[in-house]
């Protein structure tokens, strides 16, 4: 009986329940782009004030209701339209890649609750710091 001797180096690859070696690992995929959290959170923000505004939901306890969260939760996502017009359009354009979120709710939450746009803009930038990449709208000046 001969014996195989393996001098390459040998990848693993599992495909549902079976399991197998290769000898060339899997190409990476390309990076998977999606909205950020934080930009589907301030959309929802949008669509639940649009709908109490409509009739189409009586109130906030309502809309906590339908959605399965709680009433302090519409209250933090109704915070989000606190923000400046220009930082809401900078969040709503916000990608998120490979999972990689780039602005947090959590880190939003100081700006929102300050009532001064100008205030909010030296916040954000604190927070979050103003990178030209594409797709990402440059901060506007105060």
């Amino acid at each position: 009986m001969t014996a195989k001797v393996i001098t390459a180096t040998l990848h693993r690859v599992q495909r549902g329940h079976g399991k197998r070696f290769v000898a060339e690992p899997t190409p990476p995929s390309a990076p998977v782009a999606r909205p950020a959290r934080v930009a589907v959170m301030l959309a929802l923000a949008h669509q639940i004030v649009a709908a109490i505004s409509t009739g189409r939901l009586h109130d906030q306890a309502d809309a906590a209701r339908r959605l399965g969260v709680t009433r302090p939760r519409i209250t933090q996502l109704l915070y989000l339209l606190q923000l400046a017009p220009d930082i809401q359009e900078r969040v709503l354009f916000l990608e998120a890649a490979d999972g990689i979120e780039p602005l947090t709710e959590r880190n939003l939450r100081a700006v929102t609750h300050t009532k001064a746009w100008g205030q909010q803009r030296i916040l954000l930038a604190t927070v979050f710091p103003p990178r030209h990449h594409e797709g990402e709208l440059p901060a506007r000046s105060l």
